[in-house]
């Protein structure tokens, strides 16, 4: 749709050692446009998306809306509309399309809300650990779903029309679930419950969306969701939020290059946890209603310990580019991942670009060093892919990362927005 038949052999080549200076502008939110789309599909009617990003996530997101039967327009100024007049839940995703993206199965929830059914491959995205669908699977069978098998790969569920509302008690506070299930739920008969509901800003927004769109739900942003089931939804439009994660990323890049960089299209509450850490490193920030600045620094950064917690705590999806922030900083510094178990795949290549770092246990140990050496790098995930790239802009020297499509999964236009302020970094492709 708007990627390339050589994504796969793509690379990033940076030539490191350069402040980066000016103003970089932050993207809607992956994680909340995922959601957004999927919840598109609970009407007959058109919704229009005013930012959607054009990432590889996104793309793939489309692609599957389109197999079970939405439709969807590119209208003028890069707004896209979504439609579920003709979804079709009988319809098979090829397994290759669903196996890109994690996300898809957010579908689940607005084809049972919808269809009484879903047959979906399980979904794929970034290896960095467990992502068990039971959650979900949980809150199906609550709202009367009770006839949900997992076999060859294939999540098949059929379900009552309509779905009925009940109390849900999650076992953990999942971000996928509480969404899935806020979906289902929004033309389920009766009143729905989720307690131990994920926190994130995504959520929020997703309910902004929902209500916007006729449903009856309260409390996102807080561990108890309370959804009044509809019989129908309408049609909407709807600006998502900044992503969060992108932001955060910005904002070490710019400390990572000791550079003066403003954030801009930024919801400062959003990543404070994120703020809260640099300023504990000594990082001098200005914080605005709608962007933040990182300064330059003269004077010596401090180790911190770094433990991953869900949302308002530290993110998971922050913890890579940390570390390679962390990798220049003196002394030793910890990190502790607690949400996926296989999140330090960052750390071998690191460790090629010179830096000193030992796991164990889900802590990693940083002993900062006096510099990165440029090498060539091999991207394993998303967010992994964000901190080799950090890491090159710091590095003397060249550095090549290999299997860059990671990066484009959830960073729209990230060659462009580094060389506008000042990166010197170009997407290649062939060997």
């Amino acid at each position: 749709m708007w990627g390339d038949s050589m994504a796969n052999q793509a690379k990033l080549e940076i030539v490191g050692g350069r402040p980066l200076q000016g103003t970089i502008t932050v993207s809607a939110a992956k994680n909340a446009a995922l959601p957004l789309l999927a919840a598109a599909l609970l009407t007959e009617e058109e919704v229009v998306f005013d930012n959607l990003p054009r990432i590889k996530d996104v793309e793939a997101m489309l692609e599957v809306i389109q197999q079970v039967g939405g439709t969807i327009r590119e209208l003028e100024d890069g707004r896209w509309a979504i439609s579920g007049r003709n979804l079709d839940a009988s319809r098979e995703v090829p397994n290759e399309l669903v196996r890109k993206i994690r996300a898809s199965n957010l579908l689940l929830g607005p084809l049972l809300a919808r269809c009484g059914m879903a047959h979906l491959s399980m979904p794929g995205g970034c290896s960095i650990g467990s992502r068990q669908m039971d959650q979900h699977i949980k809150g199906f069978r609550a709202l009367g779903c009770q006839d949900i098998a997992i076999s060859g790969g294939y999540i098949k569920a059929h379900g009552p029309l309509p779905l009925q509302g009940t109390v849900i008690h999650l076992d953990v506070a999942s971000v996928g679930a509480t969404e899935n299930i806020m979906m289902a739920a929004t033309l389920a008969a009766g009143t729905t419950v989720i307690r131990n509901a994920a926190k994130e800003p995504e959520i929020v927004d997703l309910q902004n969306l929902l209500n916007k769109m006729g449903a009856r739900i309260r409390g996102a942003g807080t561990d108890v969701i309370k959804i009044e089931g509809v019989k129908k939804l309408k049609g909407t439009s709807h600006s998502i939020i900044p992503d969060r994660i992108e932001a955060g990323t910005h904002l070490v890049a710019g400390v990572i290059t000791n550079g003066q960089l403003t954030v801009k299209n930024i919801i400062p509450e959003h990543v404070e946890a994120v703020t809260a850490k640099l300023m504990e490193m000594g990082v001098k920030l200005e914080i605005g209603d709608d962007y933040i600045t990182v300064f330059p620094h003269d004077w010596q950064l401090k180790a911190v310990d770094i433990r991953t917690q869900p949302y308002p705590g530290f993110p998971t999806d922050m913890q890579a580019q940390f570390m390679a922030l962390l990798t220049l900083v003196p002394g030793i510094s910890l990190i502790t991942e607690n949400i996926f178990e296989a999140r330090f795949n960052q750390v071998p290549e690191l460790n090629r670009l010179g830096a000193n770092i030992k796991t164990e246990n889900g802590t990693a140990f940083i002993k900062g060093v006096a510099k990165l050496t440029g090498a060539e790098v091999s991207a394993t995930d998303l967010r992994a892919a964000a901190a080799l790239a950090l890491a090159g802009l710091a590095a003397e020297g060249k550095t090549i990362v290999e299997n860059i499509q990671h990066l484009e999964r959830g960073y729209e236009a990230f060659v462009e927005k580094y060389c506008q302020v000042g990166a010197q970094m170009r997407r290649i492709t062939g060997s």
